[in-house]
């Protein structure tokens, strides 16, 4: 059966299944279809969201297509062992991979939705944003609170807060948002700035670490968690906007309200107040639930994989799947249209200088000694466009005779592995590389059978980097060297010992990376006057840089946010690379093993399944990823009334702070 008759006959099992025939009367049709009620719509209730999504029954046959795909994906998981017992202070970030796949595998589900449900939060809370089942189908509908929430530290005191800008915040999602409460009688707007007391019962801190341990996931460090429980400000889209948090904006329209005790601004009674939830729509437009599985579930033509040595193939997808630039990333919320516009009023007033139009934002502060750089992600629109604004930037610093440098990484979720290592380098000049040239770390990828077979079916074709990320082109010998075209960087394979269990590796090896620009012998600016502030929520190709600032140069790192009292990294997740399922499907298709016992078969649904397919080994210790080792920032600071949402603010704090 080819891949699309197969998807057909699932989609005519699932339909099938809920009693909706070609031929009944459409009123009928309607009655019986919860996805037609709510379609069309932006908002709706959660419980309308939720009755289309739980419209679809339990299918086993696609219970074991995808379970056949994400566990033998997972061979390719770069840190399986290291969870059978994770090393403190990330202990609680342990599970065993194969008995959850099992449980999975034996649980009885009622519908489509809750099998996805459970397979998105077992991944979820591997809390490594790298490795995650992402079903298109069940997270179309994201819930949003018209309270969201901030920990402010007033008078010395840290409390949760309704975020004081919440009625400009949320009111620029439109009337179509806004009207729905107005339409119920709630008036969300005097919330705004309201000190709460308790969340569902609970200390509001106490509640924030629940969900930073049961539904937030992205990050190995609980702390870093809990800080992403808040909204706060961030780039997205090239420009500035602000998370909902994961208290406000989970991904599943589960719920239909959080019930708050708080005490309003101009007041000192606390009261109860039940605030209803709205769920946005993300997905592709439809009118009926046939129309809603075959857009948003069933699997399309970029699902899955394609052989890149067939042009026919390669002519059906787009030019950012064709792309063979290494990344590492993670997904920090799973609906587009999760960060919001950050109100104009928080955004700097000061003028950006040169390179400025993309993800990197930069300033320079009053005091004419300071230059900021917002690097808000590394991943923009135009690779090396990124390095030339970097250029551009410190250029004009440098004409202005500045003297100290902030780099802001807040809410950085990573992006082109090769763009961390360049600014590294390009911070700390290439004098300061010594004996170790490359920018970047040593790295490794997992060595299974399959992973073996890729890379001498890649050689044995003759491919380069342009069809595979096996490929030995991609890589340098820890020399500095490139690798010839013909060397298996897997033979012999590093073996070691992990929780009890064989982990095999590849040899070490280093990234080659592009480089557009002159990077500077010297740096601009002296080590001791850069210093890195943002709110942990870095990860990735983030994390790896933040990482190397720190163990190469002592950089001094400020943290602000998170709970008071409560440990919290300077990073995330800090993963090496991150395959798409897209991605490791193309390998195996490219390398012409799709019929090999040990590979997966297509998904017959639109989901993806990405995992973390390289580690980066420690400069401090070389037998550890970095994704393990403990390093707590250098100055933790709360986030007041007038930072947690005002960049400028928060840069002007620092600045007299921090040099």
């Amino acid at each position: 059966m080819s891949p699309l008759a197969a998807r057909l006959a699932v989609l005519a099992t699932v339909l099938g299944a809920t009693g909706v025939s070609i031929g009944a009367p459409a009123a009928t049709v309607a009655a019986a279809d919860p996805c037609a009620k709510i379609a069309g719509k932006q908002f709706v209730p959660p419980a309308d969201a939720l009755a289309c999504l739980k419209s679809f029954p339990f299918n086993e046959t696609l219970r074991q297509n995808v379970l056949t795909v994400v566990s033998r994906v997972f061979d390719f998981y770069t840190f399986e062992d290291y969870y059978l017992k994770s090393p403190p202070p990330f202990q609680d970030s342990t599970v065993n991979i194969r008995a959850e796949l099992a449980r999975i595998n034996r649980t009885h589900y009622a519908t489509d939705y809750d099998f996805n449900q459970d397979l998105y939060f077992f991944t979820n809370q591997l809390n490594d944003g790298h490795t995650r089942w992402l079903p298109n189908c069940q997270t179309t509908f994201q819930n949003l609170l018209p309270a969201p929430l901030v920990t402010l530290e007033e008078k010395g005191v840290q409390n949760v807060f309704v975020a004081p800008d919440s009625v400009e915040f949320v009111s620029l999602l439109g009337t179509a948002y806004t009207s729905f409460f107005d339409s119920i009688g709630f008036n969300w707007k005097r919330l705004a700035g309201a000190k709460v007391l308790k969340i569902e019962g609970q200390d509001p801190y106490e509640y924030a670490k629940v969900i930073a341990a049961t539904k937030s996931g992205n990050y190995l460090d609980h702390g870093v968690r809990v800080n992403s429980v808040f909204s706060s400000y961030r780039i997205s889209g090239n420009d500035y906007s602000q998370r909902f948090g994961d208290i406000a904006g989970p991904a599943f329209p589960d719920l239909t309200s959080l019930t708050l005790t708080l005490v309003p601004v101009n007041s000192t009674r606390a009261e109860t107040v039940k605030v209803p939830f709205l769920s946005n729509y993300l997905g592709e437009p439809f009118t009926n639930k046939a129309d809603f599985w075959a857009a948003n579930c069933a699997a399309n033509d970029e699902t899955n994989g394609v052989d890149f040595k067939n042009d026919a193939q390669m002519a059906k997808i787009s030019a950012q799947k064709a792309t063979k630039l290494a990344k590492a990333s993670i997904v920090q919320d799973v609906g587009p249209k999760s960060a919001v516009g950050l109100p104009s009023q928080f955004q700097p007033s000061l003028p950006t200088v040169p390179g400025s139009e993309g993800v990197i934002k930069s300033y320079i502060l009053p005091d004419n000694k300071t230059g900021v750089m917002f690097v808000g992600s590394f991943e923009p629109d135009d690779f090396d466009q990124f390095q030339t604004d970097v250029q551009d930037t410190f250029t004009q610093f440098q004409a202005a005779g500045l003297t100290q440098l902030i780099v802001d990484l807040t809410n950085n979720g990573g992006g082109f592995v090769c763009l961390g290592h360049f600014l590294h380098a390009f911070l700390s000049g290439t004098n300061s590389l010594g004996s170790f040239p490359n920018p970047g770390y040593q790295s490794t990828n997992r060595a299974n059978p399959l992973a073996q077979k890729i890379l001498v079916s890649d050689i044995a074709l003759g491919l380069t980097d342009n069809f595979s990320f096996y490929t030995p082109d991609n890589w340098a010998f820890i020399n500095n060297t490139d690798m010839p075209l013909t060397h298996n960087y897997m033979q012999p394979p590093n073996t070691r010992t992990i929780n009890g269990q064989k982990f095999i590796e590849s040899q070490r090896f280093a990234d080659i990376c592009p480089i557009v620009v002159d990077l500077p012998a010297e740096p601009f600016f002296p080590p001791e006057k850069i210093a890195i502030v943002g709110n942990a929520n870095c990860a990735s190709t983030c994390a790896m840089f933040s990482t190397l600032m720190n163990e190469r140069h002592n950089t001094t790192i400020a943290i602000f946010g998170g709970a008071p009292d409560f440990p919290m990294q300077f990073k995330g997740m800090a993963g090496n690379q991150v395959l798409e399922w897209f991605d490791i499907d193309s390998e195996i298709k490219t390398a012409n093993l799709k019929d090999d016992p040990l590979a997966p078969p297509d998904l017959l649904v639109n989901a993806d399944f990405r995992h973390n397919w390289r580690i980066a080994y420690s400069f401090l210790d070389e037998t550890r990823p970095i994704e393990y080792v403990s390093e707590l920032p250098h100055f933790r600071f709360a986030y007041t009334s007038d930072t947690y949402n005002n960049p400028q603010n928060l840069w002007t704090f620092a600045a007299g702070k921090l040099f």
